[in-house]
């Protein structure tokens, strides 16, 4: 059983990324493993890590059809509507509220 390598912060040899990385690149991890770790020290409390990737083995992100686009819109839509008031707000529905702003802020209830 082989042993994932873990470099330092900002010392990870070239040819490896993050998936934030792979991604600004045009690519995706693609079903490989972790190819390496990222550990930054804290102070009090455990390291911060991050999961690196070969950048040879990545593969294209797989481009958008219709269908996706489609089925994207119809679940931002869903979050823009008030569960309270039935309302399209224009904006998403904070989790933390569970409801638009203003019926949040109205002393109705």
């Amino acid at each position: 059983m082989a042993t994932i390598p873990v470099y330092r912060w900002r010392l990870a040899p070239d040819g490896y990324a993050t998936i934030r990385q792979l991604r600004t690149r045009g690519l995706r991890p693609g079903g490989q493993d972790v190819a390496a770790v990222l550990e930054r020290p804290r102070k009090r409390r455990g390291p911060l890590v991050a999961y690196l990737y070969r950048i040879d083995r990545a593969k294209p992100v797989r481009p958008m059809t219709p269908a996706r686009w489609a089925a994207l819109a119809k679940a931002n839509a869903a979050q823009q509507v008030c569960p309270h008031c039935h309302r399209d707000a224009g904006y998403r529905i904070p989790t933390s509220l569970g409801m638009c702003v203003t019926c949040h802020d109205s002393p109705n209830d």
